[in-house]
């Protein structure tokens, strides 16, 4: 039975494998790459051939000061009209005006039709003469684009306001402002079929471990697929572990907290479309670290640094405990507070692991429906909601009074982690311990602890071990794990990243 399971699935992955390799070549050749001609006509058919005739495809006929016929193309809504009008038609139009080139703002020359159509669904505008075998490639890039703005899901009290948008030159722009580095490199590819994403992928070079950067190389340029609409498609296609709740990759709309990254020698990763930059490695101590920490004084940062911690345990275990110490071991609980759970729950008809379930499952389908309101009425939604469900509840004689407060702390110490997706893991794991609590009381959540503790151990983010710095043991990344050291003593970057210049304090330049 098992071979034959094995040879199915070879099967099944060969035929995958062909169909998508099929697929492939189909996408690549729709646009076929032949020479352009010396005609701007029979050009223009071949465009408009490949491009199907679109209605906001823009094509505009003129004779320069030579003579000689003339056409630009272009997608409307996609090019600044300014810039064709006022300096490309006009330097070739103008006889008072001389030029070497067709255009001022040429950027190069092609003679290739794929090139061509490539640059026009990027936003350029495509020069063509006649008697001439190549076009002119312009860079009109115009459309309407969101301002830089605050960060959404990052906000700090103490550090920058912008944000990145989903602009891609402004995202690497607003790295390159605080990072004057010359050793920055930057390597762009293009993913997805038909999307044709453009991505950049950052690093410091002297910093960044070389087989790191090309193992995240690697694995981008192995994306297959038609579309990349957000980096989560980047971030779930080169993780390591897929099948781990826990994000292997960091994600940020913060050009701060990308550039502290790059200076410990890590990689970013910026998507064309949206505003959420990856950081690649990522341990499991990142996910409660905040920018924020490194702009207050250490002890201030190490106290709240302590409160993420506690927040985190207390949204992960608190309505486990609950169900462990009412069902199983009642009698580690003082005296006055059983009496008093006891009298909360004499009128409630489910055990403790029901009505923690009912309330979470409740409380959870009150914090999505919030999300997906408009935003003023989210927020009131949300917590009017907890409110008149609470109450009604403990009025119903559904859940207990202290049920009510627990699920409340709870979900407020969810919202403690500065990182959306790694609360996201712990909201998700809540619910299997929840269940282990009330089949075995506190050994279930002694079990599950011991399985989680087992597989962060075991996980790697490109080859760097996702508890590091705590397992395997290293002294100097503990200055910056539980507790933020002062700055000048954390001297030398994490080594757990293989970083080439470990040293970021000189002797001479301490403070």
């Amino acid at each position: 039975m098992s071979q034959f399971w094995k040879a199915w699935q070879r099967r099944k992955d060969t035929l995958q494998e062909q169909t998508l390799q099929q697929h492939s070549n189909k996408s690549m050749e729709s646009v076929a790459d032949i020479e352009l001609t010396t005609s701007v006509d029979d050009n223009i058919t071949l465009i408009e051939r490949q491009l199907g005739k679109c209605d906001d495809l823009v094509v505009r006929r003129f004779p320069d000061k030579f003579g000689v016929d003339c056409a630009i193309v272009f997608l409307d809504g996609m090019v600044d009209r300014n810039i064709i009008s006022e300096f490309i038609i006009t330097n070739m139009t103008n006889p008072q005006i001389t030029y070497d080139h067709p255009a001022s703002n040429e950027l190069e020359s092609t003679d290739g039709l794929r090139q061509v159509i490539r640059n026009i669904l990027s936003g350029s505008a495509v020069l063509m003469r006649n008697g001439e075998k190549k076009a002119y490639l312009n860079n009109t890039r115009g459309w309407d684009r969101r301002s830089v703005e605050e960060p959404q899901t990052e906000s700090v009290v103490r550090g920058p306001r912008d944000g990145f948008s989903e602009t891609l030159c402004v995202n690497s722009a607003l790295i390159r402002f605080r990072l004057k580095d010359p050793n920055l490199r930057v390597r762009h590819l293009v993913i997805g079929q038909r999307t044709q994403t453009d991505i950049y992928v950052m690093y410091i070079e002297g910093l960044a471990h070389p087989p790191m950067v090309k193992e995240v190389l690697s694995r981008i340029e192995k994306i297959n697929v038609d579309s990349v609409l957000e980096s989560g498609y980047i971030e779930q296609m080169i993780q390591d572990h897929r099948w781990s709740p826990f994000p292997q990759l960091q994600n940020t709309e913060r050009p701060d907290k990308v550039v502290a990254n790059l200076l410990e020698g890590k990689v970013g990763i910026l998507v064309d479309g949206t505003p959420f930059g990856l950081i690649a490695p990522a341990v499991f101590s990142q996910f409660y670290q905040s920018p924020e920490d490194y702009y207050e004084r250490f002890y201030i940062a190490t106290l709240i640094r302590f409160i993420r911690i506690i927040s985190i345990s207390i949204a992960l275990l608190l309505p486990s405990l609950y169900i462990a110490f009412s069902a199983f071991h009642p009698e580690m609980i003082p005296s006055r507070l059983v009496i008093a759970m006891a009298a909360g729950r004499s009128t409630v008809p489910f055990p403790s692991l029901v009505e923690a379930l009912f309330m979470e499952l409740a409380i959870e389908i009150l914090r999505e429906a919030s999300v997906r309101l408009p935003g003023p009425i989210g927020p009131t939604i949300g917590i009017v909601g907890a409110l008149v469900v609470g109450e009604a509840a403990v009025s119903a004689g559904l859940v207990s009074p202290v049920m009510v407060i627990i699920v409340a702390v709870t979900t407020i110490g969810s919202f403690a982690s500065p990182s959306y997706s790694a609360a996201i893991a712990i909201r998700m794991l809540r619910f299997p311990v929840m269940l282990l609590a009330g089949m075995f009381g506190l050994y279930g959540i002694m079990l599950f602890l011991i399985v989680i503790l087992i597989h962060l151990s075991s996980i790697k983010s490109f080859g760097v071990p996702y508890m590091s710095p705590l397992s395997p043991l290293n002294m100097k990344g503990m200055r910056d794990l539980f507790i933020r050291a002062p700055h000048h003593l954390m001297k030398t970057r994490p080594t757990m990243f293989h970083v080439h210049d470990e040293v970021r304090m000189r002797e001479d330049e301490k403070p």
